[in-house]
């Protein structure tokens, strides 16, 4: 149930597929497998390399096969890999996976459909989206080991949009009702120049043959003088902030208490 795109310029997703994955794995080369995850508690340093090897296989494959049906996607299972036994074979396999999906990627025309649990079910949005989990996954190993890099103010404030939109946005569509919890709350990038407006709902009815009882985002962008709380930040900062991640500076939330407590509430709900 995601909204329509926001007027942010795209960044070049497959360069930053490529520059993340490429520094998720030179930090996580060489630190012992021990080390704990701080962000993702049960996982160890491998555990994390293995997440994304497999993440960027399983869509590396969809691209490169061009599947486009569910059933197509099933099939998936039936192919995966045994996880290595140690770290050189988890390289191994995240470097295959890693190289197939940017090649795969980097042949088709971003409007080529794909399937994607998305609405947009295409090449674009598949770069978009692994942009972004190899960007949240390179600042976990980089948190892992002590090591923390800035984050590109262009990509988070497009991460912000995603998450916002696409993570936690609704718009009105058959089966499906909503009412609104609490007065809108703007959300600001003080470095990014620009800002969204949300509107915490609470969404019901049946969608693909399921009840859904959901706390969800109508999404605007620009500021909206009827909000009652701002909160800002850098993109980047924003960006960890919505995807739980630490952030280097501080969030500013000011305003209605309520609708500031009613956007947690929407951060903390079940995504899918």
């Amino acid at each position: 149930m995601p909204s329509g795109p926001s007027d942010l310029a795209a960044p070049p997703f497959l360069d930053h597929l490529a520059s993340e994955s490429a520094r998720f794995r030179a930090v996580l080369a060489e630190a012992p497998s021990v080390l704990r995850v701080p962000t993702c508690p049960d996982w160890d340093a491998d555990d994390l390399l293995w997440h994304l090897a497999e993440v960027q296989w399983f869509w590396g494959e969809i691209a490169a096969a061009r599947l486009t049906t569910q059933a197509e996607v099933d099939e998936l299972d039936g192919r995966r890999v045994e996880r290595p036994v140690d770290r050189a074979g988890l390289l191994e396999h995240f470097d295959r996976s890693s190289s197939t999906l940017q090649m795969a990627l980097a042949s088709l025309d971003p409007a080529t459909e794909l399937w994607m649990w998305a609405d947009e079910h295409t090449a674009g949005y598949i770069a978009r989206r692994q942009a972004h989990e190899a960007l949240i996954h390179r600042l976990d190993a980089e948190l892992t080991v002590g090591d923390r890099t800035p984050l590109d103010c262009r990509l988070a404030a497009d991460g912000i949009d995603e998450a916002l939109r696409i993570m936690r946005g609704y718009e009105p569509e058959p089966g499906l009702t909503h009412e609104t919890v609490s007065p809108s709350v703007t959300i600001v990038t003080v470095d990014a120049m620009h800002a969204w407006t949300v509107t915490p709902v609470r969404v019901t009815g049946s969608h693909e043959g399921r009840e859904l009882d959901l706390r969800r985002f109508l999404v605007a962008d620009g500021p909206d003088d009827r909000s009652t709380a701002e909160i800002c930040g850098s993109a980047a900062d924003l960006d960890c902030w919505l995807w739980n991640r630490p952030t280097d500076a501080e969030v500013v939330r000011d305003g209605d208490a309520g609708a500031l407590a009613a956007v947690d509430a929407v951060l903390t709900d079940s995504i899918d």
